[in-house]
């Protein structure tokens, strides 16, 4: 065969294989991207009461004449706590009561639910104006803990002393058990004492509020910590 003969055949050749698809092309080999680990932030808790003045820090009310001011000065978180009462240790108080309260050395012992403690609020209700004011009730004054408000446990009388605690009940300052009444001018007639609060005793000062309806129109929250 001439040379020419045989290159025109090979050329031939190289045609029909190509259009056959006898060859492939490469695809490039496919790339797994990286594996990326995201990790996320939880949300800052959002406070109910940005505005909460610290404790000892006191807020106004009233109008004209007839002004006060309410201030929440300090607290204290008791496990439990001991009480002792004049009237509730006589034979016939103690006789009424049913079932009979447990009196060991002239005290009784309070103690919460599980998992809770004890809260004292001490609330200081002050008249500013030249006429007598009326007294905020202890049911104005509730505390806030991790979303759930919680309403104040009045003692059983006004003769109630706690152990460890120098003043008496807050609504027992204006009248015996009395929650209403009136507060005169002057800072010596200052209404002022405990409210009990029974709350988690997960509880913190720095999400724990107390927060007073003071009047119709006023309302101010105290953060304690």
């Amino acid at each position: 065969m001439k040379p020419v003969h045989a290159l025109i055949i090979t050329g031939l050749l190289i045609l029909v294989v190509l259009s056959c698809g006898c060859t492939q092309e490469q695809k490039p080999a496919a790339v797994t991207p990286p594996s990326v680990s995201l990790t996320t932030s939880p949300a800052p808790a959002v406070n109910p009461y940005p505005d909460a003045k610290p404790l000892n820090a006191p807020a106004a009310f009233g109008s004209g004449d007839m002004t006060g001011t309410a201030t929440v000065t300090k607290y204290i978180v008791k496990p439990y706590y001991n009480w002792t009462s004049p009237t509730w240790l006589s034979a016939r108080e103690l006789a009424a009561y049913a079932p009979p309260k447990e009196v060991r050395l002239g005290y009784n012992m309070e103690k919460p639910a599980a998992g809770n403690t004890f809260l004292f609020v001490f609330f200081k209700v002050a008249n500013t104006g030249p006429k007598a004011i009326y007294a905020l009730s202890p049911q104005q004054v509730v505390v806030f803990v991790d979303g759930k408000t919680y309403s104040y446990r009045p003692v059983s009388d006004s003769d109630v002393t706690i152990d460890g605690i120098s003043v008496t009940q807050y609504d027992y300052q204006i009248g015996k058990g009395g929650t209403g009444g009136y507060i005169q001018p002057g800072t010596s007639n200052a209404a002022e004492g405990y409210l009990i609060y029974e709350v988690p005793d997960s509880m913190t000062p720095d999400t724990t509020f107390v927060i007073a309806n003071l009047d119709y129109q006023t309302r101010a929250e105290w953060v304690l910590g």
